[in-house]
């Protein structure tokens, strides 16, 4: 049996790693002024999507066409795929994952699509978690119950400037309870069962940056973790708090080193400039 893998662009899995297991990404759409790009486009980079909300040009994103998915999974097949695992970001933020059960349903060999109940990076451990299965010569179910479990551990934290870019993109779920008047709060936010939740409200970005911190710390307890730091144009941020977690948390890394990246233009369309986000990834033996 010879499994294929594939993604979408919203679980942000590292070019390195997808280039080192072969794995497929189907890109989400991101929609400036009415023209519509591949995420990953450079038109649609992160920093040209954070410029045209700053200057608040119509910003809006997609789903892939379930034909998308259709097409790649009946190219795979005729390549040699003789099953696929399809793992995507949460279902309860876009409708990516019922893309690719719709296509999965008439795909001429079997697919297996998981909905990891993750965003981003937290979505992206998930993935690769299931390619060192599959890479090992593991199955199509290991490897996607070997998504599911990494998934259901990882805690994602982030801070948003503001919550307006959240709120326009109807994904504020849980955190609606913020809004009213109090938009100008600035609030931790996580993920519960794929739903955006409100964790804190606090009224400075300095103690909402160290409050991100230290439920980071806090998830991560005694156990060995691997860790992300996300931003949106706030680099500088970023740097300052992977280097702080590299520190605090050098025993549980174990050596690794605390990744930090930019966060996608699709995602970053709905949290805006600002943004920085912590996702902990607990190991899991064996994977």
């Amino acid at each position: 049996m010879t499994v294929a893998l594939v993604t979408d662009s919203g679980t942000g899995v590292p070019p390195e790693l997808v280039e080192r297991y072969g794995v497929s990404v189907v890109p989400l759409q991101i929609i400036i002024d009415d023209e519509s790009y591949d995420e990953g486009a450079e038109e649609a980079s992160p920093a040209r999507m954070a410029a045209a909300l700053k200057e608040k040009r119509s910003v809006s994103t997609s789903r892939p066409a379930p034909t998308v998915f259709a097409d790649l999974y009946r190219r795979l097949a005729e390549e040699g795929a003789t099953e696929i695992l399809s793992v995507h970001l949460s279902s309860e933020v876009s409708g990516t994952f019922e893309s690719a059960q719709v296509a999965a349903r008439h795909a001429p060999v079997p697919v297996t699509c998981v909905d990891t109940r993750q965003v981003g990076v937290g979505a992206g451990y998930a993935v690769e978690s299931a390619a060192v299965v599959i890479a090992r010569g593991g199955t199509r179910a290991d490897a996607a119950d070997a998504a599911r479990e990494r998934s259901a551990r990882v805690t994602s934290v982030f801070y948003v400037d503001t919550l307006e870019y959240l709120r326009r993109g109807g994904r504020i779920g849980g955190a609606a309870a913020v809004l009213g008047g109090a938009l100008a709060v600035k609030p931790l936010l996580g993920i519960d069962n794929g739903v955006i939740t409100t964790l804190e409200k606090v009224r400075t970005s300095a103690r909402a940056i160290s409050r991100l911190e230290e439920r980071a710390i806090q998830a991560a307890g005694d156990d060995e973790v691997e860790l992300t730091v996300a931003h949106l144009a706030s680099a500088e941020r970023a740097d300052a708090l992977a280097a702080s977690l590299a520190d605090r948390l050098e025993k549980q890394l174990d050596g690794r080193e605390v990744r930090c990246v930019e966060l996608g233009a699709v995602l970053g369309a709905h949290v805006g400039p600002g943004m920085l986000a912590i996702c902990v990834a607990p190991i899991v033996p064996g994977v």
